[in-house]
């Protein structure tokens, strides 16, 4: 029986070919932002005076349907920074989270910061349009791709300039995927793909098998301060909220409040 991952590459791979035919990699490498130097991700989250909060903009999800499909971008995006998020996640996948390119590229815009690109990447094609909307990283989501093509996509974004996040979910994604050639960051996802159970044991369990050359990232089911300094003990220094701040109807406020929570309980210096 097909998963909803299944579906979504079965979608994605029509996308592709449908977006190749019409907008040729030419006319991508002259967009404005293609020879622009991406920022650092990894340096972002670093960063002693920032949260680590990658802040994402995510309209919906194939779990939950819609989740605030009226909020601007602008506004989103310039509210996460001023609240003191590290970076920008932002979907761009239409037919399952309800994205667009174009939020990225409003997102840029109006922002001085990481953007990572969310979405399903699994040709070179997508990479390159990543880095024309203005990208400075792409996700490659372990599940889906085989070592070999994350070996080749990932080192492919590199030569331009970009970060690699690796999405895994276990331990046996973790070892068959990590290249330090083609990865800069490594994104435990918390969220179980069988029964969509969350639990934080699963950035536990794993945040010893990734090497300390890698900066280590927790996702899904980071709603509350004291969650994320959790997993902060495990040794993560990202960390990717999406829901948790879009389901309110300012999610920038929602972010703010928890950087003043986390701020609270241990102040961050510069």
């Amino acid at each position: 029986m097909a998963t909803i991952l299944d579906q979504i590459i079965q979608h994605k791979r029509g996308e592709v070919a449908e977006r190749q035919s019409l907008v040729p990699v030419k006319l991508l490498e002259r967009s404005l932002y293609f020879n622009t130097q991406p920022l650092s991700l990894r340096h972002y989250l670093l960063r002693e005076d920032l949260s680590g909060i990658i802040a994402e903009f995510k309209r919906k999800s194939p779990s939950k349907g819609w989740i605030n499909p009226h909020a601007p971008v602008e506004r989103t995006t310039i509210g996460y920074m001023q609240a003191g998020a590290s970076a920008l996640s932002i979907l761009t996948d239409r037919e399952f989270f309800g994205g667009q390119n174009e939020d990225l590229i409003t997102a840029r815009r109006f922002n001085f910061c990481p953007i990572l690109r969310k979405d399903f990447v699994i040709d070179e094609y997508q990479i390159l349009e990543a880095k024309s909307i203005g990208a400075d990283a792409v996700l490659l989501i372990a599940a889906v791709l085989t070592p070999v093509e994350i070996a080749t996509l990932g080192r492919f974004a590199r030569s331009l300039g970009m970060e690699v996040l690796l999405e895994v979910h276990n331990a046996e994604e973790l070892d068959r995927s990590l290249d330090a050639e083609a990865v800069n960051l490594v994104g435990v996802n918390n969220r179980n793909l069988h029964d969509f159970s969350m639990s934080l044991e699963t950035s536990a369990e794993l945040a010893e098998r990734i090497p300390n050359s890698f900066v280590k990232v927790s996702e899904s089911g980071l709603s509350t301060a004291a969650a994320i300094r959790q997993v902060r003990g495990y040794g993560y220094r990202g960390f990717l909220l999406g829901e948790a701040f879009m389901r309110h109807s300012r999610p920038e406020k929602a972010c703010a409040a928890l950087v003043q929570e986390l701020q609270a309980a241990a102040p961050i210096t510069a």
